[in-house]
């Protein structure tokens, strides 16, 4: 059953693109939090689907209690998003589990090695791991960002296998040469990567200029 918002397809510059947003079990559920504010205020029409273990998550790391059925946004987000559909996890038969509806990319936000396995393996079990195959088989842009450390021979096996079939993996590795003050910060450099990838374009980090950043003199 599909479940709360919907948005309209059309904005003032014509077609809003469709971007899935897949949240499941691993730690930094903020940087889900972050890429959603990021594309909520774009207007980008956005699905959303959350596993279990994610809410568990959530709770545990931004205090912030969703219901499963009917999430408030305004509790995640700070703000009411009219541009998110949201899918229950287990909704297999949900608008975006089927291949003829367009999207323009599928970013996994944390990524958990079991999700990043099953989809490696082409395991369907959940509409997350059934959105992503559908992702790859139709040549879409699929981000997964998994923040698991260390990383075994089988979590290496199933990047490179998902790597070969067209997905990137993009793990939350916060960079420094951006002089991070704060938390936010180190958030922003991981979601400026995935936004990078998108497409989409941002000022959530500078633009490295060596010169600038290194101290030396430009001539």
């Amino acid at each position: 059953m599909m479940l709360i918002i919907f948005s309209d397809l059309f904005g003032l510059g014509g077609c809003v693109e469709s971007i899935i947003v897949g949240v499941t079990g691993a730690s930094g559920a903020v940087y889900a939090q972050r890429l959603l504010r990021f594309l909520c205020k774009r207007e980008y029409n956005i699905h959303l689907a959350i596993s279990d273990a994610a809410f568990l998550v959530i709770r545990h790391e931004l205090y912030v209690d969703l219901d499963r059925h009917q999430p408030n946004f305004r509790d995640f987000l700070g703000f009411s998003a009219d541009n998110i559909t949201y899918y229950h996890n287990a909704d297999i038969g949900a608008t975006i589990a089927s291949s003829r509806y367009p999207i323009k990319a599928m970013v996994i936000v944390p990524c958990s090695t079991n999700t990043l396995c099953s989809v490696a393996c082409g395991i369907s079990n959940n509409l997350i791991q059934r959105a992503a195959g559908i992702t790859i088989k139709e040549r879409r842009d699929l981000v997964v960002v998994p923040r698991e450390t260390p990383l075994s021979s089988i979590h290496l096996e199933a990047m490179q296998r998902l790597s070969s079939a067209g997905a990137c993996i993009l793990p939350a590795m916060p960079g420094f040469y951006h002089r991070p003050q704060a938390i936010e910060d180190q958030v922003d450099f991981v979601v400026a990567k995935i936004l990078d990838v998108l497409r989409i374009p941002h000022t959530l980090v500078p633009e490295w200029h060596s010169a600038e950043l290194l101290g030396i003199e430009d001539k």
